[in-house]
């Protein structure tokens, strides 16, 4: 009977280490992103095709620009709040299942690359836009790309999939 505890805590103790590793790479690379652009693009836009931009806005909102303020005190107060929501996903991702720490990961992983923008530049920097003609999607980065197919997966999982 020990024995099978022993190997559960194993097993547990790989995922979560797993689930770090791809918290940290998806991290890696919005950051590398994120520094390839701040360094590059400056002001400049750059046209990739019709229908992509490379172009270089700073969000201090959430997401899609959303709760923007000029106000430190309200900024901070988001920050905080952000910064809850992010432990709670870590605490979510360890007592999940496999391919629930891979969503989570997900989520975690562009939660903290935007968070660490917010601490450090006191703003989001977003960059990727898309666009049909004059009509122009919200500016994004990587980072909400990783917490969009998180979010993505976690309801389609939630809405289509159910234990046994």
């Amino acid at each position: 009977m020990n024995l099978i505890f022993k190997n559960i805590r194993l097993q547990s103790f790989k995922q979560n280490l797993i689930f770090l590793i791809f918290i940290i790479s998806l991290f890696i690379i919005d950051r590398f992103s994120k520094f390839q652009v701040i360094e590059k693009f400056n002001e400049r836009t750059y046209y990739i095709n019709d229908f992509i931009n490379l172009n270089l806005t700073w969000n201090t909102g959430i997401g899609f620009g959303l709760f923007s303020s000029s106000s430190s005190f309200y900024y901070a107060i988001i920050s905080m709040i952000i910064g809850t929501v992010i432990l709670f996903i870590f605490y979510l991702a360890l007592k999940s299942k496999f391919y629930e720490k891979i969503i989570y990961s997900l989520i975690a992983g562009g939660a903290l690359g935007n968070y660490y923008d917010r601490l450090v530049f006191k703003a989001v920097p977003d960059f990727i836009d898309l666009h049909f003609y004059n009509f122009h999607w919200f500016t994004f980065n990587f980072a909400d790309i990783f917490i969009t197919i998180g979010i993505i997966l976690l309801l389609t999982q939630n809405i289509f999939i159910k234990d046994a």
